[in-house]
């Protein structure tokens, strides 16, 4: 409730950017130690890094399951319905892969196994990083045509950019691995984050009327549209936990933490170079004229005095 009650106008831009500018400085960093140790800036899932997948229809329980696999490179255990658990291990030589399908077989007849090489998950690598920056590429070619003028529109690209890095930082802090579906989730956020951040520039810089009226007014509408779209998103996210349909809480749950960081850089981050740079230029665009108090000149007809 604090946090609607926020006042777009109360601080000055340098105080409404330093929080946010801390955090991306802090997210950076952890995603440059994850880069250094895994490879990619983001904990990849199997999808990536490789490994085999397995979906057992049993009643053993996870422990049970953990204490048959515990010769193979066990990475986790999932529940599914009717008794289905997904079992997911890391990358392993031919003949521990051969091993292992031989132990499911004989254990699990009605077992499916998926098997992503290692050389496939370095080409699904590729093609998700090519798929992000021509996103994001595309993205900011398209906000500097819509504003034509810089900081605007530097303005709404640093947010987006902002919004994925940090995303993409609490992933790896909460153990939300970087998969083809959260790949996904994370090029949704760039078109949520940029929706915000164009209303709020084209708020300030196209309608008449004073700056504080104008961002006030901005914000009661962006925050309306967020929360409503996270309200969403919690329901989805809640329905396909609770209901153990893969995939979809991991969308949901990266969703909801980006537009959470979308808030939190729109209003401040954004909102403060905006403010910084309408106050730059006088503090407001096109005043709206009191046409209350215009002068009416009288229209003399022909023939009077």
């Amino acid at each position: 409730m604090g946090f609607i009650n926020y006042d777009v106008n109360r601080y000055t831009p340098k105080q409404m950017v330093a929080i946010p500018l801390v955090l991306l400085i802090l997210s950076l960093a952890v995603l440059g130690y994850t880069f250094a140790t895994t490879g990619m800036p983001v904990t990849p899932g199997m999808d990536f890094s490789g490994g085999t997948a397995v979906t057992v229809f049993t009643s053993d329980t996870p422990d049970s399951l953990s204490a048959t696999f515990s010769g193979y490179p066990l990475v986790s255990i999932g529940e599914g319905v009717s008794d289905g658990k997904y079992i997911k291990f890391g990358p392993m030589d031919d003949d521990s892969l051969q091993s292992l399908a031989t132990l499911i077989n004989e254990r699990y007849p009605d077992a499916k196994i998926d098997q992503i090489g290692a050389s496939f998950g370095e080409t699904l690598q590729k093609q998700a990083a090519i798929a992000l920056v021509l996103s994001f590429i595309g993205m900011t070619i398209v906000v500097f045509l819509a504003f034509r003028t810089f900081v605007p529109a530097a303005a709404v690209v640093l947010s987006a950019f902002a919004d994925i890095a940090m995303t993409a930082a609490v992933m790896t802090i909460v153990g939300i691995e970087l998969t083809l579906p959260t790949t996904a989730a994370l090029l949704m956020l760039i078109g949520y984050s940029v929706d915000s951040d164009i209303l709020l520039t084209m708020r300030v810089l196209k309608r008449q009327g004073k700056l504080d009226e104008k961002l006030a007014g901005a914000f009661r509408t962006g925050i309306i549209m967020t929360t409503t779209t996270m309200a969403a998103i919690a329901a989805m996210w809640a329905v396909s936990y609770f209901g153990n349909i893969p995939v979809i809480p991991e969308i949901s749950a990266v969703l909801f933490i980006g537009l959470l960081i979308d808030m939190m850089n729109t209003w401040l981050t954004n909102a403060g170079i905006i403010k910084w740079y309408m106050l730059g230029r006088g503090g407001t665009v096109k005043e709206t004229e009191d046409t209350s108090k215009a002068k009416v000149t009288p229209v003399k007809r022909k023939g009077s005095k």
